[in-house]
């Protein structure tokens, strides 16, 4: 992994995050335990090594003049390259000398985190072909966890005029909506 970020360009990486530098640690402490967990979803060694690697390619692309128009968008594609690189080294770090069954165990791993990157390819792929509104909807709504989910989905029920109920309905249907759009994709990738 790369050396650690000068004080410049991780204020270039603040910078982009919010004009205001509070505003600009909150959102990048949310970023950070975002993709934390993006790590941990996938099995990748070390996530919070790996997550710190993701945000100082992205901070070192900035400080070259580099302009992202979406900056959360941005982190996650790198972090799905350095995922890749992370599950990709630790399968090249095997013994090469391991017995059959052990080798055989090995590349399952591998095969299960290819498939797990093919169905989150397909999910952001399927959440692009939504109408801005509802994949803003089913963003939010599955966004946080326990009290901080409930606060959520109060303000956003709020927001849209609508009840709870009424905003359950439609997250769930958009949710039905994207498990078709993702099983589609998912058995077309596979089956090539």
């Amino acid at each position: 992994m790369a050396g650690t970020l000068t004080a410049e360009t991780f204020e270039k990486l603040l910078a982009s995050l919010d004009a205001d530098r509070d505003r600009a640690a909150v959102k990048y402490e949310d970023l950070r335990r975002t993709l934390i967990r993006f790590f941990e979803w996938r099995r990748a060694p070390f996530p919070e090594d790996h997550t710190d690697e993701a945000l100082n390619r992205v901070a070192r692309k900035l400080s070259e003049g580099m302009e992202i128009k979406n900056i959360g968008g941005y982190c996650h594609q790198v972090a799905r390259l350095v995922c890749l690189e992370a599950l990709s080294s630790v399968d090249n770090k095997r013994d090469p000398l391991e017995s059959g069954n052990e080798r055989a165990a090995a590349t399952t791993g591998v095969d299960e985190a290819v498939e797990r990157e093919i169905r989150l390819t397909c999910l952001d792929r399927c959440l692009e072909s939504l109408p801005t509104e509802g994949r803003t909807l089913i963003v939010e709504y599955y966004q946080d966890e326990s009290r901080g989910r409930i606060d959520r989905r109060k303000a956003l029920a709020t927001t849209l005029g609508l009840n709870r109920e009424a905003l359950a309905n439609r997250a769930q249907r958009l949710r039905d909506k994207l498990e078709q759009c993702v099983t589609s994709c998912v058995n077309q990738k596979l089956a090539i």
